[in-house]
């Protein structure tokens, strides 16, 4: 008889790991940037411990860096756990626990690149890289996540023509232009981190003027997107729902951004600011995996009698 951790997990399990993974991703990130907005990266400076100790003593900073320590690492436990979970998944995609384990191994090099990020005084690149890396694994994470909810209620066929597939997909590294810039800016302004900690250089007018310019090249790239799928809302109508959800994050990040740049950067409104771009990040990175495999949830009934495409078919919703 197989022994019980060898018992394959089931899709509606293995889609409740990968909310639950992405989840505690998305507090990562969060945590992570509320650590450096209130000036608590030095919190625990004698890293890996936290002074003499493992664990903080006395003072907020301490707390909140040592909280942040313990967030990644139920954020690696988690990646451990889906992708352990993935390799008992029958019928999975071996690219979906490819992704699940590079998710692991990202979350995973997130503990030496921070002990690098202390041990460097807060190097803004190092504060920079840490961040950044963090979005990746979360995009990863969105990935897996969608295509366990793919799998446990079926695919559908590909949405739209390849030239427009391949624009909206354009969007990705556009997203991450966005959001690096937005992290440039960050690094340039007065929120380094911790107490009299050097600055990446650059002065704050110039690196919002990079950042605005990129947010308004994925902006109109959003609504070329946006309009295609407008036209098509009744085949596809789940997807036009995420589309106009992203629509609504990005305005209301819009919106923070100016404001928060008007009132000299208050780090509140900063916190606010990251976890809307982390927010528009994670959409955008499901909205253009799920243009490539829709889970059939999110198309209309008609659209459903297609679903189940079979690996190496290339139909597609025009």
């Amino acid at each position: 008889m197989p022994s019980r951790s060898r018992r394959p997990v089931s899709s509606r399990v293995f889609v409740r790991l990968a909310v639950a993974m992405l989840a505690s991703l998305y507090v990562v990130v969060a945590s992570g940037a509320f650590v450096r907005l209130t000036a608590s990266g030095l919190g625990c400076d004698n890293w890996p411990r936290c002074g003499d100790k493992p664990f903080p003593e006395q003072g907020f900073h301490a707390f909140v860096e040592f909280g942040n320590r313990v967030v990644a690492l139920v954020g690696i436990v988690l990646t451990l756990v889906v992708w352990l979970a993935s390799r008992r998944v029958e019928g999975l995609s071996p690219r979906v626990r490819l992704a699940a384990l590079a998710a692991f191994v990202g979350t995973l090099s997130q503990i030496p690149l921070g002990g690098l990020t202390v041990i460097f005084d807060l190097h803004p690149l190092l504060v920079m890289s840490h961040f950044l890396l963090a979005l990746v694994v979360l995009g990863l994470a969105t990935v897996v996540a969608v295509e366990a909810w793919s799998h446990a209620r079926g695919v559908g066929a590909r949405i739209g023509p390849t030239w427009w597939r391949l624009l909206a997909t354009s969007g990705v590294p556009a997203c991450l232009a966005l959001v690096v810039t937005g992290a440039v800016v960050t690094a340039a302004g007065p929120h380094s981190g911790g107490e009299d900690i050097r600055r990446l250089g650059v002065e704050v007018t110039d690196a919002v003027y990079v950042h605005v310019r990129a947010t308004a090249v994925y902006g109109i790239g959003l609504a070329v997107v946006g309009v295609w799928l407008a036209r098509r809302r009744r085949s596809v109508p789940g997807v036009v729902r995420l589309g106009l959800l992203l629509l609504g994050v990005l305005g209301v990040q819009m919106i923070v951004g100016e404001v928060q740049y008007r009132n000299a950067l208050p780090w509140g409104l900063v916190l606010v600011h990251v976890i809307l771009g982390a927010t528009v990040w994670t959409l955008t990175v499901a909205i253009v995996h799920t243009l490539w495999r829709p889970p059939v949830t999110l198309l209309s009934p008609a659209a459903r009698e297609v679903a189940r495409v079979a690996p190496g078919e290339r139909r597609q919703y025009a």
